[in-house]
């Protein structure tokens, strides 16, 4: 399984997802979820996936294609005037990859199950946070919850209910999305480091403020046994429950 978290904040974007696609005793195995594209100055675009390994990798290659290609006929993540188009590019290559799934596969592809997290900003807009289906439909973030999450979620989302503020710095997100991905591998075996972590702040049109959380990142691990020390404390100064 994943987790993966999307924000929009005043200041920019956060993004965040593991790394582990399977789980069990002796067989775990690392792949990338988190990717984007870049053109300096003009546009950052940045997708996260969650769902069956071999379909999304073949929608990412999809897209990837697409840019490759170029042509002045067919638009890509390159060429799309606003993040809602590259939203709706993003649904189609989701129902191309399903509708060849179907015919290759036939009844066995009606367990198709993905999904993304499509944001960045085109020059000319503000950034935006989309959530694209199975289906290819999509929603965009409101200012009610300007976060969100796919994959393995439950865990990691109480954080994020109580703590985000629109106005939080990157920075801060950061911190609380990374406590939210250590509730998660702390509660859910399949979830798991090193997590890919992306801070873009607008009108940058740069992913220079990515970084991978290794297992041995000093920062992600001073911060979970710090986030452990400060539950147990505010647990013990609560008064206990008397009938």
């Amino acid at each position: 399984m994943t987790y993966c978290v999307g924000l929009k904040l005043d200041r920019g974007l956060v993004f965040a997802a593991d790394t582990r696609t399977n789980a069990g005793l002796d067989n775990i195995a690392t792949f990338r979820k988190l990717h984007f594209w870049e053109r300096e100055g003009e546009r950052v675009i940045t997708l996260l996936s969650a769902g069956n390994l071999a379909t999304t990798q073949a929608v990412i290659s999809l897209l990837s294609e697409q840019i490759s290609l170029g042509g002045d006929e067919a638009p890509t993540l390159m060429t799309v005037d606003t993040m809602f188009q590259a939203a709706r590019l993003v649904g189609s290559a989701v129902r191309e990859v399903a509708r060849v799934d179907s015919e290759t596969h036939g009844a066995q592809a009606e367990n198709f199950s993905v999904t993304f997290v499509l944001g960045g900003q085109i020059k000319g807009e503000e950034p935006r946070l989309f959530q694209v289906y199975s289906a290819g439909n999509f929603i965009e973030v409101s200012d009610d919850t300007p976060f969100l999450q796919i994959g393995e979620h439950k865990y990691g989302k109480p954080i994020l209910d109580r703590v985000t503020r629109p106005d939080m710095r990157l920075g801060e997100a950061a911190k609380m999305v990374l406590l939210s991905f250590d509730s998660t591998v702390r509660s859910n075996l399949s979830v798991g480091l090193p997590i890919d972590l992306l801070l873009y702040n607008t009108d940058s049109f740069s992913t220079s403020r990515y970084k991978r959380i290794e297992q041995d990142d000093p920062y992600f691990q001073k911060l979970s046994e710090a986030w452990s020390d400060k539950l147990r404390e505010g647990f013990a100064a609560m008064e206990e429950f008397d009938e």
